[in-house]
Formats: C-alpha cells, sequence, structure tokens
C-alpha cells in the first residue's frame, strides 16, 4: 500500500468540523450510515502505529493496539531461507539501516521488482539470523519523527501473530492480524512462495480458520484464489492506481496499473475494471471484501487548475491535497455491499499536506465522510484518531451511546463500558 501533525486526541475531537459533501449519484440504504449487521467499522493499525513509530516493528504493533486498533497490518516479505518478515517491500533500503551498516555493503544490487528494476538490499538475499541480529527500522517518512530510528528489529510473522494475541488477552478483546502478500509473483519466481508460508504461521497459532481474526490481502489476484483453494481464512482483494488528475480521474501508470499477475498473464485492463459491478461479482468468487484506495470511494479535484496541474490555492508555497476538493462519493461501496463484500479503504493520515481542502485540516472530518459512507473499516496510520473519530459517529448515529458513555458499568446495560463499549466490535 503507497513533521508528525501535533494534533492531541482531545484536540482533535474538539475541533471536529461539520461539513458537507457533495450528493452521491447513487442511495447508499443502510441505517445509521455505519457498518454491517450492527459491528462498527475496523480500525486496521497500517503498518502498525506508523505515523508515530518505525512501522513494521513490535514496538509499532503494539503502540496500535494500544491506541485501539482492532487488527494490526503486518506486510510479508521473504528471506533467503523463506521466514516471513514485516517489511513494505523486499527492497529494505527505505526502511531499515542495512546501508549504513559495512558488513552488508557488497550485497546492494540492483534487482526487477513486477517489471522495473531497483536498487537497494533485497530481504531474500538474506538470512533471518542476520536480518534478526543486525538489521533495525527507521522511520520512512522523512516528516515523521526520526528519532526512534535504528532502535527496534525486524519481527517475523510468527513473532506478529504472537504479539496479537497476547495483547489481545491483556485487554481482554480481541485484536486480529491483517497480513499483506507483497509481490506474490516476484516472491514466486524466487521460490519462495508466500502463500503456504503464511498458512503455516496462522495454523501454528490456531488462526487458520473461518472465524479467526484474520483478513489476507494481496494486490494480485492468482494467490488470491489460489489461497481461497487452501483456506477458509478471509481474503480482500487490494485495488490501486498510481495518481488522481487534476480532474480527479486516474493515472494507471506501471506498475500501479493492474495486478501484476494480470500483466504476466496478458490479461488486459487496470485495477479499475475491480470496481465495476462486473468486476465486483468475479472478485466475489474468490474474496470476502475489497481494500481500495480511498480515492476510488471520494476522489478529489483541484480546486484551480493551471497548466493541467493543481495550483497552490492556499499560498502555503506547496501543491499537494490541501489544494484539492472533494468530488461526489461514488457507488463503489455500494454495489461491493450488494455483492455481499466488505469495503476497507487505504491509507488515512493525519499530516495536513494529505487532506482535502473539505476537510479544513482536520483528520477527524477524513474519518467522519468515510464512516458516514458506509465503509466496514479502514487502515490508518494514526489509530487513535481513527477510534476517537469512530467515537463522535457512533455518537452521531447511536441514540443510546451518549447515555452508555457517561453511565460505563453504572449502567443496566451489562455490555455497556463506557468508550471502550462504543468501539467493540
Amino acid at each position: 500500500m503507497k513533521t508528525l501533525a501535533s494534533w492531541t486526541v482531545g484536540a482533535i475531537a474538539a475541533a471536529a468540523l461539520l461539513f458537507s459533501l457533495p450528493s452521491p449519484s447513487h442511495a447508499h440504504e443502510r441505517g445509521a450510515g455505519g457498518a454491517r449487521d450492527g459491528q462498527r467499522p475496523l480500525v486496521i493499525g497500517h503498518r502498525g502505529a506508523s505515523g508515530y513509530l518505525p512501522e513494521h516493528t513490535l514496538e509499532s504493533y503494539a503502540l496500535a493496539i494500544e491506541l485501539g486498533a482492532d487488527y494490526i497490518e503486518p506486510d510479508l516479505v521473504a528471506t533467503k531461507d523463506g521466514v516471513l518478515i514485516a517489511r513494505h517491500e523486499p527492497n529494505m533500503i527505505n526502511t531499515t539501516n542495512v546501508g549504513q551498516l559495512p558488513q552488508f555493503a557488497k550485497r546492494k544490487r540492483k534487482a526487477l521488482v513486477d517489471g522495473f528494476e531497483e536498487e537497494g538490499f533485497f530481504a531474500s538475499d538474506f538470512t533471518w539470523a542476520e536480518i534478526e541480529q543486525s538489521i533495525r527500522a527507521v522511520q520512512a517518512f522523512g516528516e515523521r519523527d526520526q528519532g526512534f530510528n535504528g532502535q527496534y528489529r525486524i519481527p517475523s510473522f510468527d513473532e506478529v501473530i504472537e504479539l496479537a494475541q497476547r495483547k489481545g488477552r491483556e485487554e481482554g478483546r480481541t485484536v486480529g492480524v491483517y497480513p499483506e502478500t507483497k509481490h506474490p509473483t516476484y516472491h514466486q519466481r524466487l521460490g519462495l512462495a508466500l502463500e503456504d508460508r503464511v498458512l503455516n504461521a496462522l495454523q501454528r497459532r490456531g488462526w487458520n480458520h473461518r472465524g479467526a481474526p484474520v483478513f489476507i490481502q494481496s494486490f494480485e489476484q492468482a494467490n488470491l484464489k489460489y489461497l481461497r483453494g487452501k483456506t477458509s481464512v478471509k481474503l480482500v482483494q487490494l485495488i490501486d492506481a498510481n495518481d488522481v488528475k487534476a480532474d480527479g480521474s486516474f493515472d494507471f501508470s506501471a506498475p500501479f496499473d493492474r495486478p501484476y499477475d494480470w500483466t504476466v498473464a496478458g490479461r488486459a485492463g487496470t485495477f479499475a475494471d475491480l470496481v465495476t459491478p462486473q468486476g465486483l461479482a468475479e472478485v466475489r468468487t474468490y474474496a470476502d471484501g475489497i481494500g481500495p484506495w480511498k480515492p476510488y470511494l471520494i476522489s478529489s479535484a483541484c480546486v484551480s487548475v493551471v497548466n493541467n496541474a493543481c495550483a497552490d490555492v492556499n499560498g502555503d508555497g506547496r501543491i499537494n491535497d490541501a489544494d484539492r476538493k472533494l468530488l461526489a462519493p461514488t457507488a463503489v461501496v455500494a454495489n461491493a455491499h450488494a455483492q455481499g463484500l466488505l469495503v476497507h479503504p487505504y491509507t488515512f493520515r493525519n499530516e495536513q499536506r494529505r487532506l482535502a481542502s473539505d476537510f479544513a485540516g482536520n483528520p477527524v472530518n477524513e474519518y467522519l465522510a468515510f464512516y458516514e459512507l458506509g465503509v466496514d473499516g479502514l487502515f490508518t496510520d494514526f489509530a487513535d484518531t481513527a477510534v476517537v473519530a469512530r467515537s463522535l459517529w457512533v455518537l452521531k448515529n447511536d441514540p443510546d451511546a451518549a447515555k452508555c458513555l457517561v453511565q460505563g458499568k453504572h449502567n443496566r446495560q451489562g455490555a455497556c463500558r463506557g468508550l471502550r463499549w462504543l468501539n467493540a466490535n
């Protein structure tokens, strides 16, 4: 999936603004504007609490759980000896200190990943012991706190599952895992196929079954179809694009144009085909949900266009999402739900430059817009903000929520536990 904002949780909640979205072209009748079957939308800790700590570390995952995440999301790649580790990409150059370690300097090389050449240090050139003992994580986003760089080691998938299960027991609630199989075709060509390794890890921890708090996700399609024949665990088809153009339409430049296994197989089309009614019907044959890039649900266009690009309308000297305005929501959520598919968009981030002008600089407003649209969960780098926004959304839509929030355990309703009750799934 593709300077930390100084908001505190209290300030974000207090500053939440009301705003109106353009009317969608298709009505979405779901009652109370929310997730189905009485469930609250899931908060998925994207790479852990990656807005605060270096991504894909046990510390980042643990912080996401402390901040209220229902699921933690490890991206999975394979080491030389076939151990699954949590890294965003096979190339570790941007998310670890490996480039600063002289003992590994000669391992820097070029490799093709999904048809495009990269240079760096690839997980498949290292053993698990080398990674565990020597390589440490760094913050991949320059605007975020760099003070934790080099402190935390890279975990295995087994360790991530163990953490989720242990933290769930400690907190008295279920904490799930939401692994992504990264570049499945690439790993298959290396002889390090991910799929059975993922299932074996889940089996070892008793989570390879339909009722387990597990979603397995992929941007490719063939490996999800393979997994469907091997497990009853819930599967999610990720849906990407390269960029959003000035008018709000998508740029489908490679390699973000289509699932890479389509490219290998010679199948035409783009990711956008998967969010049509016909595409969603196809997805339903092998998956339980979709994980679309959030502009597929609510896109945005430049407030002002100069030379086919956004103009700096807010005068901050930069051109980014703050210079864009929201377009009407699409029918993707409604169409996916009509097929019985869950919808978990990605990725929600707090930085001001990532927020469309409609959100008035407040990330809570973005979450509220998508909760109201009816998503079943979402991926966030800032689980605390997502949880606060979800609480506000529940208070707006559930007439009993305020009473339960105030009275907590003193309420006659046995399930009422204040804020934790509001966020229970």
